[in-house]
């Protein structure tokens, strides 16, 4: 690895964990911007350097540092949520292949931040529901579980890829775009 990309890697580690710590309260629930840095990082850095940076993001976390929205620490895989983490890093290697795969435009970003939306639901809401289901015995339906951690999260989280997208077009246009 050069030192451009692990330059651009450890700057979007920071700001995967910055955006994980910025929390906007609505209503009952609390959002973060870790998911727009995500798809950012997939976005921007491609595949390969998107799926390093997040993963090295959540390596960080599970050996202790407090990166992650909740704190961080081994014991994060036994919580619902640590299923996310895994689709985030997913998601950023799915969103940056499929960037480099055609033309770059709006519409286009704006499918492929929506495809890794939908790698998030699926490993975050799975692994949620076993997680709580068998890891620490707080029984869940998987309809409740499809509720609470996909439908109610829908709007926000379109937002977010909305926003990743119109950042993303912004910096490919300004050649800020790792080939």
């Amino acid at each position: 690895m050069r030192l451009r990309e692990m330059v651009l890697c450890g700057l979007f580690i920071a700001l995967v964990a910055v955006g994980a710590l910025i929390q906007i309260p609505v209503g009952s629930d609390v959002y973060t911007l870790q998911f727009l840095f995500t798809l950012l990082a997939g976005l921007l850095l491609g595949p390969r350097l998107g799926a390093v940076a997040v993963g090295a993001y959540v390596f960080m976390g599970l050996v202790g540092i407090p990166v992650f929205a909740s704190g961080g620490g081994p014991a994060y895989i036994l919580k619902p949520t640590f299923g996310y983490l895994v689709g985030f890093t997913v998601q950023a290697w799915v969103c940056g292949h499929l960037a480099r795969q055609g033309a770059v435009t709006f519409r286009r970003l704006l499918g492929i931040t929506l495809i890794g939306m939908a790698v998030v639901y699926v490993l975050g809401i799975g692994y949620f529901y076993l997680a709580s289901n068998y890891l620490v015995q707080a029984p869940i339906g998987f309809w409740a579980a499809l509720w609470i951690c996909g439908v109610l999260q829908v709007v926000p989280d379109f937002l977010l890829c909305l926003g990743a997208t119109v950042v993303g077009l912004r910096c490919h246009r300004a050649g800020i775009w790792v080939q």
